[in-house]
């Protein structure tokens, strides 16, 4: 299995957005290594859900439920290729990108060394440590 994030400004397309509808196409990818990480995915692969420009955050977990294809917004150009995610969970906590940038062990994270990049993949250590990052700590009995 693979891990990735992809990232979404929340006003335009924000984990409400996606939880409200299910499932979605991942498409108008227009960069050429972002659009090979697509590609890239595979069925049942974990994808980060990250909010960028507002508030920037790992906001949820996502799962690839259909692997690239065309994109159909741009039929005529066999370029471009597309995904589809399926929400699984939402952090308890978003993960913001300060807490990432302060964490050593995130220090090679593609969002932090290609902060522009829209889709990328995330090593499995990196992947663990976000999600446990992004969950309530657990009460301890008395």
């Amino acid at each position: 299995m693979n891990f990735w994030l992809v990232k979404s400004e929340p006003d335009a397309y924000g984990w409400h957005h996606f939880t409200e509808q299910g499932r979605a196409v991942w498409d108008g990818v227009r960069n050429y290594q972002a659009r090979n990480n697509l590609k890239a995915m595979r069925l049942g692969d974990q994808v980060l859900f990250y909010h960028s420009v507002t508030n920037p955050a790992v906001v949820g977990l996502a799962r690839v439920v259909e692997e690239a294809y065309q994109d159909p917004t741009v039929p005529d150009d066999q370029r471009w290729v597309v995904v589809e995610l399926e929400p699984v969970m939402a952090f308890d906590l978003p993960v913001a990108l300060s807490q990432i940038k302060s964490e050593p062990l995130l220090a090679n994270l593609s969002l932090i060394r290609q902060s522009r990049l829209s889709v990328m993949p995330v090593r499995p250590d990196e992947f663990e440590l976000i999600l446990k990052m992004g969950q309530k700590p657990m009460m301890k009995p008395e």
